[in-house]
């Protein structure tokens, strides 16, 4: 599997158990990874938001101003039925580069950092079994951490960092508009959105008509 986007600067992984379904977060960009993350195959959802730090609820401004300790992450959730754990973890290292060493930090700031935070033995397992494999293919170090965490101290961020590329640059999805108003229209189906994300893709649909 392959995240056709961008390389990242500053991302973040975890994953999250659920009855049905499991669960993934990534970060920072937030905006980047939830946008690639929201294109494979086998994900149902993306909620960005921030993890690992001390403060509830912190806002967006005081995590980048580093007080809080959080990480920017996205939580994915997504069908193992279609995709699993393993490749859901090899596909982040397809999102940036886990050899930045800007991503230690030296203890100035966590908000933005390589991290797969796990919340089982056997997805720490797998996060570092996919570790091991992309090392073999690097010649420099991979800085990226793994860390257990049991999701609670994920908190979401605000309305306007939800799907942030498809409110705020929607329109250049009008040179084909008749397949993404298709394309969208199923989305909507078949994804579980935030009201505000929800009404934001309905309007994308009304203009694109």
């Amino acid at each position: 599997m392959t995240v056709l986007h961008r390389k990242l600067d500053h991302p973040i992984l975890i994953f999250r158990r659920s009855s049905s379904v499991r669960r993934i977060l990534l970060a920072e960009s937030f905006w980047d990874v939830e946008a690639a993350y929201g294109r494979v195959d086998g994900v149902v959802k993306t909620v960005t938001g921030y993890c690992g730090g001390s403060l509830r609820k912190p806002t967006y401004r005081e995590v980048c101003e580093g007080r809080t300790g959080h990480t920017e992450a996205v939580k994915v959730t997504y069908d193992k039925r279609k995709i699993s754990y393993a490749s859901l973890c090899d596909a982040f290292w397809e999102t940036h580069d886990p050899t930045n060493k800007e991503f230690l930090n030296f203890g100035i700031s966590t908000h933005q950092r390589s991290v797969i935070f796990y919340s089982t033995e056997e997805e720490r397992r797998k996060a570092q079994e996919s570790k091991i494999r992309r090392q073999m293919k690097l010649n420099r170090r991979i800085v990226t951490k793994i860390i257990a965490s049991d999701g609670a101290d994920f908190f979401t961020a605000e309305n306007q960092y939800q799907k942030y590329y498809l409110q705020k640059y929607y329109r250049i999805l009008a040179m084909d508009g008749g397949l993404v108003i298709g394309r969208l229209a199923k989305f909507i189906e078949t994804h579980e959105l935030l009201k505000k994300t929800r009404l934001a893709i309905e309007e994308v649909i009304q203009d694109l008509s």
